[in-house]
């Protein structure tokens, strides 16, 4: 399916603070691409209630050189019980701005909400 385009927005709170929790981890580029989140906007969303979206970054900005498209940062999800669920993933356009934020979900229902940080870490249930 694809990306179903909105009219471009702010980050929500909750989409601000799961990429602001990945992108304190210390990695090439990383500090590049915490300065991109206040020019960063949504401008899709990956399905009918999907917390997964598109971003865009408005110039100008700081581009990072990644070598990689992937953010290199493991974000499981655990739920109050330490099962695992799944994962956010945050890819950039060609390593250099933020492009999509996703959450890869294992569970049989579609999370309806992203992650909380909690004692440093992203637990689910939000």
């Amino acid at each position: 399916m694809a990306p179903l385009s909105i009219d471009p927005r702010s980050l929500n709170a909750d989409e601000r603070a799961v990429l602001e929790h990945i992108l304190s981890a210390e990695f090439v580029g990383a500090s590049r691409l915490r300065s991109q989140l206040d020019h960063t906007e949504v401008i899709a969303v990956w399905g009918r209630d999907s917390v997964s979206v598109n971003l865009r970054v408005r110039e100008p900005c700081e581009h990072a050189a990644l070598s990689t498209e992937l953010v290199p940062v493991d974000a499981h999800i655990h739920d109050m019980s330490g099962a695992y669920v799944g994962e956010i993933l945050v890819w950039t356009d060609r390593g250099a701005t933020l492009a999509a934020l996703e959450f890869a979900w294992v569970t049989d229902e579609m999370p309806t909400s992203l992650p909380a940080i909690m004692g440093g870490r992203l637990s689910w249930p939000a």
